[in-house]
């Protein structure tokens, strides 16, 4: 929805959390490279409507949660 700036995250990314990896399935290395190929690529004032939960921005998230900056701050040791 790019005309909107609107992203549905589903259960990827949330207000102040990430998707769980620990349930059949899960695989932590797809959803850190999700959040940071490709959710964190798009302008902080997107939405984000995530699958259950409020809504946020990328921006919000990109400064606010522990879990994307915890993947971002690993990204610059690399």
């Amino acid at each position: 929805l790019e005309e909107e700036r609107v992203v549905l995250t589903g259960d990827t990314l949330f207000a102040g959390s990430i998707g769980r990896t620990d349930l059949p399935g899960g695989d932590l290395e797809q959803l850190r490279s999700s959040i940071l190929d490709k959710l964190l690529k798009l302008p902080d004032d997107y939405v984000i409507y995530p699958g259950h939960g409020p809504s946020s921005t990328i921006g919000v998230e990109r400064r606010l949660n522990p879990f994307v900056r915890s993947f971002m701050d690993s990204r610059k040791v690399l």
